[in-house]
């Protein structure tokens, strides 16, 4: 795949990105998640056989993955479980970017309290 200073890089990318998904709806959730933290294993899809590097965030408050797919891409998700800034019915669930490391996009999942 990639080599440690290239996977830091792209580690420390994809952990601000998270970050700032969350600090674009005002809030915030620290240093988390640190990419030293991440247990990563290896993962081969059955159907292109492809193998992706998944890495797990667990132990902590939160919870968090992030998959490196084999062609460069990332999926990445990681937990909030705080309440919506605005919307007093409502949580941030969690915040995902995914893409290349270059131009990572993302969103926010926010649920409703029940």
């Amino acid at each position: 795949m990639s080599t440690p200073v290239a996977e830091l890089a792209l580690g420390e990318a994809v952990c601000a990105a998270l970050r700032a998904q969350v600090e674009k709806l005002g809030l915030s959730i620290g240093d988390e998640p640190v990419w030293a933290e991440a247990r990563f294993e290896e993962k081969t899809d059955p159907f292109s056989q492809e193998t992706s590097r998944i890495g797990t965030w667990r132990g902590k408050r939160r919870y968090g993955t992030v998959t490196l797919f084999p062609d460069g891409r990332v999926f990445a998700e990681y937990q909030v479980l705080l309440a919506h800034p605005v919307e007093a019915d409502r949580y941030v669930e969690s915040v995902q970017v995914w893409g290349r490391p270059e131009r990572l996009r993302g969103d926010a999942t926010i649920v409703e309290q029940v």
